[in-house]
């Protein structure tokens, strides 16, 4: 490869990978903020949890719109009218005027997002296959994993200078940026498309066994995942007395660990095989949910507590490049839609329990060490039933 075709190929991963962080990004960045965003707004701890939930559902709803559009009509409109509508909607979260309002407007903002994270992944399938296909989505993985290191550490520094709604002004000014790149420098992966109605399509991916199984294990994982992102904030500084910055760094050590994890990820898949390594990120995450729900009955040191969730968090780096791989492995053909129902399980799952996580309120750590220990377990279970073994050699030549 010329160093030319070198630099394009980088960019390309950096701006696809942008694409994909910018739902990370609306989720994290304003975490440090949401004790004041609460008492700005006059909202309990559940109505500000719902403002992460609705960004969560807006992601999964977007998503499962912009995979068939895609398919359809080509990626880059749909992707060019998912980037305008996220601007807006980001904007206008800063100017809010009550909490009803700002959770409608996360709805939307987390619907233009989706169509960037689906469309990436479609586009990383109609590229690569096999192999490659696993190693790209771990290279996006590493740069879509500075998305939760640097969000939730520049929000806490943006909230020395600023408020809570300069952190919607800052990722207003990203989608316009990202919006700019994406006209100018990402092609048609797409060019013909040929219409198959949406129903049809469900139906076939849905009716692979296999598929399903992957697209749900990826789900309840991820779904623990963001309970500890709903959870963590209250758990770490209202009960465990953190100040914003100290949970930021919390929060940042955990995605570095994501991040080692899928480069481990990239570097073994192609001797151990993509099953082998989503299993280990399953038993990974099972185990750090374990451990926190442990800390949690025990009312254990914080240090076992943070021990938990980084290896919780750092599995999910083993989990998402495998599992995605292995879902898209036999679907090139409609890999918007098939990457549409693996976001819209990611998002749709995580938007409906993460609000679980505050049900004891801000002031109780029970309910999320519950959700990031049965999620994860449970994910093992529903892997090992519907692709009917645990065994995987007939997954790794399927892969290859």
């Amino acid at each position: 490869m010329s160093n030319d075709a070198a630099g394009r190929h980088t960019r390309s991963i950096v701006l696809l990978a942008a694409l994909a962080a910018l739902g990370p990004l609306s989720i994290d960045g304003y975490l440090p903020g949401l004790p004041d965003l609460a008492g700005d707004l006059r909202a309990d701890a559940a109505a500000t949890q719902l403002t992460i939930t609705a960004c969560l559902a807006g992601l999964a709803i977007g998503q499962l719109i912009a995979g068939p559009l895609s398919d359809t009509y080509g990626r880059r409109r749909p992707l060019l009218a998912g980037l305008a509508l996220y601007t807006i909607a980001s904007a206008l979260c800063a100017v809010a005027p009550d909490v009803r309002t700002f959770v409608g407007l996360r709805l939307v903002q987390g619907i233009g997002g989706g169509f960037g994270i689906v469309i990436a992944n479609a586009m990383v399938r109609d590229r690569t296959s096999g192999t490659r296909t696993a190693r790209l989505f771990s290279a996006l993985t590493l740069i879509t994993g500075l998305a939760p290191v640097f969000a939730p550490v520049l929000g806490g520094q943006l909230l020395r200078v600023t408020a809570w709604p300069g952190i919607f002004v800052a990722l207003a000014v990203l989608g316009a940026v990202v919006l700019a790149a994406s006209a100018a420098g990402l092609p048609q992966t797409r060019p013909s498309a040929s219409r198959r109605p949406l129903p049809a399509v469900v139906g076939q991916l849905l009716s692979d066994r296999v598929f399903t199984g992957y697209v749900l294990a990826n789900g309840l994982v991820f779904a623990a995942m963001f309970a500890y992102i709903s959870g963590s904030p209250f758990v770490l500084q209202e009960i465990h007395g953190l100040s914003p910055q100290q949970y930021s760094a919390v929060f940042a050590v955990n995605a570095a660990g994501l991040i080692a994890a899928a480069q481990i990820s990239g570097r073994l898949v192609a001797r151990a095989g993509a099953r082998v390594l989503l299993l280990a990120g399953l038993l990974g995450a099972t185990a750090g949910g374990t451990t926190v729900l442990g800390a949690v009955l025990t009312r254990a040191p914080l240090p076992v507590l943070l021990i938990g969730l980084f290896v919780l968090v750092s599995s999910v780096g083993l989990v998402m490049p495998n599992a995605a791989a292995q879902a898209l492995a036999d679907h090139g053909g409609h890999a918007g839609s098939a990457a549409a129902l693996l976001g819209f399980s990611q998002f749709m799952i995580g938007g409906a329990l993460a609000p679980l996580a505050g049900a004891g309120g801000a002031t109780d750590a029970l309910p999320m060490g519950i959700i990031v220990a049965v999620l994860p377990a449970l994910a093992l279970l529903t892997l090992g039933v519907l692709t009917r073994s645990m065994l995987p050699n007939a997954d790794v030549k399927r892969l290859r």
